[in-house]
């Protein structure tokens, strides 16, 4: 039988291996969390941005900034942010504010090339979501009878 003068420091160890794996698995399901909901967010983004596209004037820099949602992701910038007018067939109309704005049949916003950092020991830092996109039909594009109107 082992006396136990020759196990005193086992307990210390053991202790040492478990936390560190329970410690990294608690730290990834947090981050894996915020990365879902942090994904959700670009979601919402496009969608608001893609409402308030459909009622403003075309090409209105004010689309981009209601689709970075107040700053609720931090990294997210309007470089980052499409907005683009589509006619009947689902084709970009090529000149919307001017010679195409009577075709425009549909708004589309998306989010390309945006990179979310992870946390997660031993992950990448970076990952590249999917790109994420709404079209919705277009409704007034800032116009009210023969009048335009600001957002």
């Amino acid at each position: 039988m082992i006396s136990r003068r020759h196990q005193q420091g086992t307990t210390a160890v053991e202790f040492a291996i478990v936390g560190l794996v329970f410690f990294t698995v608690l730290i990834a399901l947090i981050d894996f969390s915020r990365l879902f909901w942090d994904m959700a967010a670009l979601d919402e983004s496009t969608r608001r941005g893609a409402r308030i596209a459909a009622v403003c004037p075309v090409n209105d820099p004010y689309v981009a900034e209601v689709a970075l949602f107040g700053g609720l992701i931090p990294t997210l910038e309007t470089q980052h942010i499409s907005v683009q007018y589509l006619d009947a067939g689902a084709s970009v109309v090529a000149d919307p504010g001017g010679a195409g704005y009577g075709s425009i049949r549909y708004v589309r916003v998306s989010i390309q090339n945006f990179q979310l950092r992870t946390f997660i020991p031993g992950l990448p830092a970076m990952i590249t979501p999917p790109s994420f996109e709404t079209t919705i039909p277009s409704e007034s594009l800032g116009r009210v009878g023969t009048v335009d109107v600001a957002c």
